[in-house]
């Protein structure tokens, strides 16, 4: 691959000069990896980094260069190589995955709150001098609780972290020799999960421009993979629904509720373990969401689309109707841009005790008025809002 720059006059393509991050004086450790630390989502999804310079592995001085978790709460490696991949990087991925195979939730806590305390002192709350070792396990915990409610996967509940068998490899590279990528296919093959990201620097006059890009698998066949993988654990579900579940109970309540009240938004949804349930606004991966939690419930109108810049859209075209929206809804509402993120979301929400099934009556009447209201404030819009991605 090469990027251009563009003569409209002339009709032509100029390549860009591509080069080397070594031949630019840039390093693995303090360049190339400070970049993802700062930017995962580079790496075509979103990642909470837990770890960086990872040397906690048990009778072993080897150390990993960035230990993150997914949104479905699996534990991901990543091995940063600055320009070629050598021939082993593979194995020593593979090594590493082994070593983390068997950490446990607890385990995952103390690793963050060690990156906390060295790398995010603004949310450890400490100074160099003084610190509450439990108080900061307890903010790590927190922040990993908060990351998997805000990003994972609609229709997958995360119970459990690093399942077993579920550790995941991404492989970063300025080149890929074909023994790496022979293997990452075979071990693709065989359901263990390898990505390669491939950067690729080029030089424009004075600034340098770094292209990163997924090479394995190729995005449509990663997509292909996932909606396999979706479907069946979907099937799974299917066959063994644990109704003992809290969220299970609440939403089999709710939707009995719901159809009591003649609503129609939910219709034709099943009860979950998931935090939340969504209905359909009419614009393609665009959704009403109820919300349950332990201490807050809410309703919100997510903009999901695969590409970042359709939801940031969407959000700016509601948002000029800030007033007005707030107005027909009855109450300000959270307009969250997440400018960080792939997707946007405008919510309202309520603190509650969402454990005590005495207070579900009280929470369901909430949710259906509130859901209403946010149906009826932004429907009047939809049509126009499809045309501004369309």
């Amino acid at each position: 691959m090469s990027l251009y720059t563009v003569d409209t006059t002339n009709k032509k393509l100029k390549p860009l000069d591509g080069t080397k991050l070594s031949q630019q004086q840039l390093t693995e450790r303090y360049d190339l990896q400070e970049w993802l630390v700062s930017h995962p989502e580079a790496l075509g999804e979103e990642l909470l980094i837990i770890q960086k310079e990872f040397d906690g592995f048990d009778g072993t001085g080897e150390r990993l260069d960035l230990l993150a978790l997914d949104t479905k709460g699996q534990l991901v490696l990543i091995e940063n190589k600055r320009d070629d991949s050598g021939r082993d990087a593979v194995w020593q991925a593979l090594k590493y995955a082994s070593y983390v195979a068997p950490f446990t939730a607890y385990d995952i806590e103390d690793v963050f709150a060690k990156y906390l305390i060295k790398n995010k002192p603004v949310y450890a709350h400490l100074d160099d001098h003084a610190f509450d070792v439990d108080q900061v396990k307890n903010t790590a915990k927190i922040l990993i609780e908060r990351f998997l409610e805000e990003h994972q996967e609609m229709g997958v509940a995360i119970t459990i972290l690093n399942p077993r068998n579920s550790q995941r490899i991404i492989l970063v590279a300025g080149e890929f020799r074909k023994e790496v990528t022979n293997t990452a296919l075979w071990l693709l093959d065989r359901k263990i999960d390898v990505k390669c990201v491939k950067v690729s620097p080029y030089k424009l006059a004075e600034q340098l421009l770094i292209d990163i890009q997924q090479i394995i698998p190729v995005p449509e066949a990663s997509e292909y993979m996932v909606r396999l993988t979706r479907k069946d654990e979907e099937e799974v579900k299917a066959k063994v629904k644990d109704t003992s579940d809290i969220r299970y109970q609440y939403w089999e309540q709710l939707l009995v509720y719901f159809a009591q009240k003649r609503n129609t938004l939910y219709n034709n949804i099943s009860p979950t373990t998931a935090h939340w349930l969504s209905g359909a606004t009419g614009i393609s991966q665009c959704n009403y969401h109820l919300i349950f939690l332990q201490k807050a419930i809410r309703v919100d109108i997510e903009f999901s689309r695969k590409d970042t810049l359709e939801n940031k859209q969407l959000f700016d075209f509601f948002y000029e109707s800030k007033d007005e929206i707030e107005r027909k809804f009855g109450h300000p509402l959270d307009w969250l841009r997440l400018e960080d993120k792939i997707s946007s979301r405008i919510q309202f929400t309520i603190n509650v005790d969402g454990h005590n099934p005495d207070l579900w009556q009280s929470y369901m009447a909430w949710h259906l008025e509130h859901i209403q209201k946010l149906e009826q404030a932004f429907k009047p819009y939809m049509n126009e809002a499809y045309q501004v991605i369309k």
